[in-house]
């Protein structure tokens, strides 16, 4: 079991909610100083092809002005690689985009979109920049993403933090068995989508497990408690579950 589990905050929607009037307030770039400060190791934004939310500016201002690793998500076609080969982030995300959802739905199909992904990951591979794809907890996914050459997966939470009951512990035994999956084949694994201070708990306690990204939850409850305060709690949840070691 890793000794620390890290915490990638995603500050995409305080792009959203500046975006809703215009402007620069809130400002993205002061949110992930702020995560930083309450905790976070790394921060994430999603640079949508539409760019919804966050903005270039966001992006180029993210890679120069904070002090921790930066993970930019994009799609996986030839327009966000070259925004990603001209700022060089420390890792890319490739996740499936499409112009109609509210948010990422699902993992991307590393096993039928091949010949997309190789070269993309091979790019992205040969500029520096460390690859993950954002996958669901199959093996056949994980399989895929190991031969085409991407060090990192980022297992999709999203349909365990939707169930319930019976089928919320047999979406968690899934994403148990990807996360040893994983390690067996050589990928470092992270999750994330959905996760909330109820859900994150089984999730953090995966002992195979390195990092979760987690946004729009603490966005929301920045609302009611405040930003750093969110994290710093979302931290003491991880932190926990981690230490009691529960659903390894």
């Amino acid at each position: 079991m890793a000794e620390h589990l890290r915490l990638g905050v995603n500050i995409d929607h305080v792009a959203t909610i500046r975006n809703a009037r215009g402007g620069y307030h809130p400002d993205p770039v002061r949110a992930a100083r702020m995560a930083v400060a309450a905790g976070a190791d790394g921060i994430t934004a999603h640079l949508r092809e539409d760019r919804r939310h966050i903005s270039d500016d966001d992006m180029a201002a993210l890679v120069t002005d904070i002090p921790v690793p930066f993970n930019m998500e994009m799609a996986a076609c030839d327009d966000m690689l070259a925004v990603a080969l001209r700022l060089r982030p420390h890792a890319v995300c490739l996740v499936p985009e499409r112009r109609e959802e509210r948010t990422t739905e699902g993992g991307l199909d590393a096993v039928s979109n091949r010949s997309l992904l190789a070269p993309i990951i091979g790019a992205l591979g040969e500029a520096g920049i460390r690859v993950s794809l954002f996958v669901e907890p199959s093996l056949a996914q994980l399989d895929a993403a190991r031969d085409l050459g991407a060090p990192v997966v980022e297992i999709h939470t999203g349909a365990y933090c939707d169930a319930a009951g019976a089928a919320r512990q047999e979406e968690l035994t899934r994403i148990q068995a990807a996360a040893r999956h994983c390690q067996d084949i050589g990928l470092e694994c992270h999750a994330g989508h959905g996760l909330t201070y109820e859900t994150v708990g089984a999730v953090a306690a995966i002992p195979n497990i390195m990092e979760l990204n987690i946004g729009h939850f603490l966005v929301g409850e920045a609302i009611f408690i405040g930003f750093e305060a969110s994290i710093r709690r979302m931290r003491h949840c991880m932190d926990e579950a981690r230490s009691a070691g529960i659903g390894g």
